[in-house]
């Protein structure tokens, strides 16, 4: 009787001592006094002590092969959720209404301002029609530039119009279908055909609601007619380059909400019709050094900002019809 008892008492003591080893002597004496007050009870009986060690120690020994298939788990997971994800995040930022030119994301990850180019700025630099020459100090200033009545002598301040519009992209088969950008604002138009569908009522704004929106002219064809009625800004230096595409924006009222471009060059912009009221902010890093102001600019005016760093909106006299064309240099 004697012998069967020491044995499982020394292999429990030897377990004891492990654990004493392992997790300190004050808790580990703590252990011992528990174990010897179980065993007072008499509901605990040495064979059960031996049976949960036995179980204890086999837990202890294969917890290398338990680690291994937590890892084989946690890979196999990674091999399979990271292709799905990246697919879904894909099909999602490509989606207008989701994400309309992932607007959000280049919000979220633009570089921080250094806040240089909007120290001391209260207006814009305001300047009559000038020669390239004249031009030249300013070309790739990020000073926010009126030129007054540069292109006023444009074919397009007298010919091109809401009406003018629809039938060219009418005649150009597959313009409306394009894949172009298009930006609707705060209308309730959300494409091209949309917005040549309108009747002439609401074009006019005698009935319906305002409306104002813009949109990338990527076609050729297209553009290739619009720019008989526009030259390049003559004052641009000579060797700046010029995008394959332009941007019309026109409607009523509205206007764009402040905001950024992420385009890779400087803007200009050309009021062919209507007057249009400007708003400019610094980025919100910049709060403490510069300050927001305003200005106006009438048919004829071009404007020059780099929407790229300045935050911009704009509104339009109730009534009037605004229309601009707008590119980039560089």
């Amino acid at each position: 009787m004697f012998l069967f008892i020491s044995r499982p008492t020394r292999t429990l003591g030897n377990r004891m001592q492990s654990v004493r080893e392992r997790l300190g002597a004050d808790l580990a004496d703590q252990l011992d006094a528990l174990h010897r007050n179980v065993m007072r009870t008499g509901l605990v009986s040495t064979q059960e002590l031996e049976e949960a060690f036995r179980k204890t120690r086999d837990m202890d020994h294969n917890p290398n092969r338990l680690n291994l298939l937590w890892l084989l788990g946690i890979v196999f997971f990674i091999m399979v959720a990271t292709p799905v994800f990246f697919e879904t995040i894909s099909f999602l930022l490509g989606v207008r209404c989701f994400l309309p030119n992932n607007y959000l994301v280049w919000e979220a990850t633009r570089p921080i301002s250094d806040c240089e180019f909007c120290k001391g700025v209260r207006a814009p630099l305001i300047l009559a029609n000038l020669t390239m020459e004249e031009f030249a100090p300013h070309a790739y200033s990020s000073m926010p530039i009126i030129v007054k009545r540069a292109v006023a002598h444009w074919p397009a301040q007298k010919h091109l119009s809401f009406a003018f519009m629809k039938e060219l992209y009418e005649s150009v088969p597959g313009a409306m279908d394009s894949d172009c950008q298009f930006l609707h604002f705060n209308s309730d138009l959300k494409s091209l055909k949309h917005v040549f569908s309108m009747s002439a009522e609401r074009s006019n704004l005698t009935q319906g609601v305002p409306w104002f929106v813009g949109w990338s002219v990527c076609q050729p064809a297209v553009l290739a007619e619009l720019r008989k009625l526009y030259p390049r800004p003559h004052f641009l230096p000579v060797d700046a380059e010029m995008p394959h595409t332009d941007f019309i924006l026109m409607g009523y009222e509205q206007g764009a909400v402040m905001h950024l471009d992420y385009i890779p060059r400087l803007m200009w912009q050309a009021q062919l019709s209507g007057n249009k009221s400007w708003f400019l902010a610094p980025a919100p890093e910049c709060d403490h050094q510069c300050q927001p102001f305003s200005f106006y600019v009438e048919p004829g005016d071009a404007v020059l900002v780099d929407t790229r760093i300045w935050y911009h909106a704009n509104t339009i006299p109730k009534g009037q019809f605004s229309l601009t064309v707008q590119s980039e240099y560089g």
